[in-house]
């Protein structure tokens, strides 16, 4: 059997070294030397004021107590901050130029309803006015044919309108008025006397009357509808 030339024999284990050997014989390089390195244990002490590791540090939790707690993913975004820039942008501008153009629209709008009661008042006040001229002028021109009409009846009571071109003309012209414009010739011998539609020229007693009435017609009067254009002038019988 050849042997091998690079092997080595181990040599024989030697007697177990006694635990109670010297410790101060052992060298400041040896393994099992029990004394701490200076440097290493510089290295392995924490840093003065630094909290050990793995502990969150006072200043750090000072100034998340600070900045607020974080918002959550999602949240609503600070309105006041948004509020204060948009008071200094031009979509504040913007939202200003809005509001005044609405009060000017009010006021616009406002304007307008009070010009259209206006001019509905103007509308209804001048069909009242142009009703009532028109009136006025119908009365104007009646009052001045009741001349004529006392002409037409004294003819009449005295025969002479009973027939003839001239009758039919007068006949013609009573029913016009009567017709077109609601005129009324009264006044009768024997109607209640009303000083308000007659005016006494002439008063006497009378043993048949028990109150005021008219005994006679002096001159007929004339109205249209309500309104008195002449009252009739008569002679009144008061009782005894």
């Amino acid at each position: 059997m050849t042997e091998d030339p690079h092997r080595r024999d181990d040599p024989a284990p030697g007697p177990e070294p006694d635990g109670s050997a010297d410790p101060s014989a052992a060298g400041p390089g040896d393994v099992g030397s029990t004394t701490p390195d200076p440097a290493d244990a510089a290295e392995a002490a924490p840093a003065q004021g630094e909290p050990p590791a793995g502990e969150a540090s006072p200043s750090s939790g000072r100034q998340a107590d600070e900045d607020g707690p974080a918002s959550p993913q999602g949240a609503a975004p600070d309105m006041s901050a948004f509020e204060e820039d948009v008071e200094d942008s031009e979509l504040a501008a913007a939202v200003a130029q809005v509001d005044k153009l609405g009060d000017d629209l009010a006021h616009a709008r406002a304007d307008l309803y009070n010009l259209n009661q206006e001019y509905g008042n103007y509308v209804r006040r001048s069909k009242e006015a142009a009703s009532q001229a028109r009136v006025a002028g119908q009365e104007e021109v009646v009052s001045a044919l009741i001349s004529v009409l006392d002409d037409i009846d004294a003819a009449r009571s005295h025969g002479e309108l009973t027939d003839g071109p001239f009758a039919a003309i007068a006949r013609k012209l009573e029913e016009t008025l009567g017709t077109r414009f609601a005129l009324e010739r009264y006044g009768e011998a024997g109607d209640d006397f009303d000083p308000q539609i007659h005016e006494a020229l002439l008063a006497q007693a009378s043993p048949e009357a028990d109150h005021p009435v008219v005994g006679q017609v002096l001159q007929p009067g004339y109205r249209m509808g309500e309104r008195i254009l002449r009252a009739a002038k008569v002679m009144v019988h008061n009782p005894q």
